[in-house]
């Protein structure tokens, strides 16, 4: 009997050390372009807009994580039947604040999960999707006492919807507004072989657009520098990206492939190009016509050879570690060099934080620039244009050599002959950085 009993009282055991923490249930989302609506909402939770919902975790939710984190999310549909982007952020909110605002300037944010909605069908089943990521460094942030005294932690879930075409192409969504249905669980549990030395969270981005600037529709330089200072000498620090291209008009950027790099301090750290994987396995969720999914099955072929992301999936997020990253300033570039925004349409939504092992590393000054550098590929000039002023520029080969130097924001690479060359960027606000461009 005893034989029996071991194997089972071991599963319960484990079954046992699992908890998991329900922050939302079931929140409805409204028309992101309309006014906050004032339907309640469940306890503990504040809505700050139509298309988020946050609540503060408690003491004792906080206290029971552990090591292994999964994050779990399920969008439900109502009447919105088309392909939407939403997501997961934790914010520090000052320690006792009982509530906040969107863009209350005290709060730090950062997203740890990123998701794109189905085509759905309130009508059709499957009616929700789930989406699902591991976030194992989050307990870091959850169990820090020193963060803990600074802060209080909320979750916000989003979702941006809006009802118009399901008001007419879903049956019984004439007249409304709710658009999706959201349900957020932690589920925790100790697992010995997993490494998690984290001790500090640096938020840096949380869902920042970046786009052409207004500049002509061609293919420029699409260039964004993140400004940062250390106070310390980082140890093992890991960056975390999440980017998707959006612009769903003809050409749009959810339709391009295109390559997305990101350097630190001038030294390349991550290329990537996003999508490249089926989207069949997600047919299933999309019960709305479509135009993306069709009517019958697609190769793996035709779906790799196109598409940024896949409706109804979870998007991926991307990391780079150091050993090491100086106390002091430091400027990490986000480029996406062939990005055109064809007719102004479309933007790249960016989030950044980083995570290291210092207790008491801080950040401040952290800031961004945004700039376009093109043509590149050019036949003579280059043009480099901004929020910021140019005030130098420097032309130097790919060994080193300094060829030429000019006050303003045009670089004038006629006399060179075809090949790489590197500019020497300086703006007015004192951030300095390099580029590639090649002269043909």
């Amino acid at each position: 009997m005893k034989k029996l009993l071991l194997p089972f009282l071991i599963i319960f055991s484990l079954f046992k050390s699992q908890t998991t923490i329900n922050v939302f249930s079931q929140v409805v989302f409204y028309d992101g372009y309309a006014n906050t609506v004032t339907q309640p909402v469940p306890a503990n939770t504040i809505r700050l807009a139509n298309y988020r919902y946050t609540r503060k975790l408690t003491d004792a939710e906080l206290n029971s994580f552990q090591n292994k984190i999964t994050l779990n999310v399920t969008i439900g549909a109502l009447c919105d039947n088309y392909d939407r982007i939403g997501g997961v952020h934790i914010a520090l909110v000052p320690k006792g604040q009982a509530s906040y605002t969107l863009n209350d300037t005290q709060v730090k944010r950062f997203e740890v999960g990123r998701y794109i909605t189905p085509f759905m069908n309130k009508n059709i089943s499957p009616t929700e999707v789930p989406y699902s990521y591991e976030v194992n460094n989050l307990y870091s942030v959850f169990s820090n006492t020193a963060l803990r005294n600074m802060y209080d932690i909320w979750v916000e879930l989003d979702v941006f919807g809006v009802p118009y075409a399901a008001n007419t192409q879903v049956s019984g969504c004439s007249g409304r507004s709710d658009v999706f249905a959201g349900t957020l669980t932690f589920v925790t549990s100790n697992d010995s072989t997993i490494t998690n030395n984290f001790n500090t969270v640096l938020p840096m981005l949380d869902s920042s657009p970046l786009n052409n600037y207004n500049n002509t529709d061609v293919a420029g330089e699409t260039v964004r520098l993140v400004n940062f200072n250390l106070t310390q000498t980082a140890s093992n620090p890991k960056f975390f990206i999440v980017s998707t291209p959006h612009g769903a008009g003809t050409n749009g950027e959810e339709y391009v492939r295109r390559q997305n790099y990101v350097s630190l301090d001038n030294t390349q750290v991550l290329t990537f190009t996003p999508g490249g994987k089926s989207c069949e396995p997600y047919r299933v969720y999309n019960t709305q016509g479509n135009g993306i999914y069709g009517s019958t099955p697609k190769s793996a072929a035709w779906w790799t050879s196109w598409n940024n992301w896949c409706p109804g999936d979870s998007v991926p997020i991307r990391s780079f570690t150091l050993t090491s990253l100086s106390a002091g300033s430091h400027i990490l570039k986000y480029e996406v060099p062939s990005a055109e925004f064809y007719n102004q349409d479309g933007q790249i939504v960016l989030s950044m934080y980083m995570q290291s092992q210092n207790q008491n590393l801080s950040v401040k000054d952290v800031s961004t620039t945004d700039v376009s550098i093109y043509p590149n590929p050019t036949a003579d000039y280059v043009m480099v244009k901004g929020q910021k002023k140019v005030k130098l520029i420097s032309v130097f080969s790919t060994d080193g050599r300094k060829l030429s130097e000019t006050a303003g924001s045009r670089a004038d690479l006629t006399a060179y002959p075809a090949g790489t060359y590197v500019l020497d960027i300086t703006l007015e606000n004192g951030i300095r950085f390099s580029h590639k461009i090649i002269k043909k």
